[in-house]
């Protein structure tokens, strides 16, 4: 059986608390492959700071090394919000087995989510500790010790908390753009 864990986001900025994940997603025998794929444009906002293929880059780049992880362009080529299910069906039609990563500061908005009740009975959910947030039991639970924002990265960006081979790019990319 092919299963891999589809780990998806925004990531902008990517930061070590995105790559202490898939590091311990890498590491459950269970899953056979990470699939990082970043949004073109996430469903739940209206604008990004770096560019979709700038993002891309990026993952690509810190990821490049790590075996097992496939930096995925779907969303991206898309270039429009692209709801879960529609990349978890794409997804079904190479691999057995989905497992979504999500963190914890999305169960509550899970039923929001554009046809739940499908998604849910495709995959199943993996979610990542943040903030304190209790996880319910019928979840995996995949414990972080990264307590990071992107959001916050943006407003006041802080090269520590930026991948070492990037850090640099990054760091200058949202010095350059104002990030907010």
């Amino acid at each position: 059986m092919k299963t891999i864990a589809l780990y998806g986001g925004s990531f902008d900025p990517p930061h070590l608390a995105h790559e202490a994940i898939v590091k311990a997603l890498s590491k459950l025998d269970f899953i056979d492959k990470v699939v990082v794929m970043p949004t073109f444009l996430n469903p739940f906002k209206e604008t990004f700071t770096a560019p979709a293929l700038l993002r891309l880059a990026w993952l690509k780049e810190i990821f490049s090394s790590y075996k097992n992880v496939t930096i995925s362009s779907y969303e991206v080529d898309l270039k429009k919000k692209v709801p879960t299910i529609e990349t978890v069906k794409h997804l079904l039609k190479s691999y057995d087995k989905v497992y979504l990563v999500i963190g914890a500061d999305n169960v509550k908005s899970l039923p929001t989510w554009y046809k739940f009740d499908e998604l849910k009975k495709l995959v199943t959910f993996i979610v990542v500790t943040r903030d304190m947030i209790e996880i319910p039991k019928n979840f995996i639970h995949l414990d972080i010790n990264e307590d990071i924002s992107s959001s916050i990265l943006r407003q006041k960006i802080n090269g520590s908390k930026i991948p070492k081979k990037v850090r640099n790019k990054i760091t200058q990319y949202y010095k350059e753009h104002n990030a907010r």
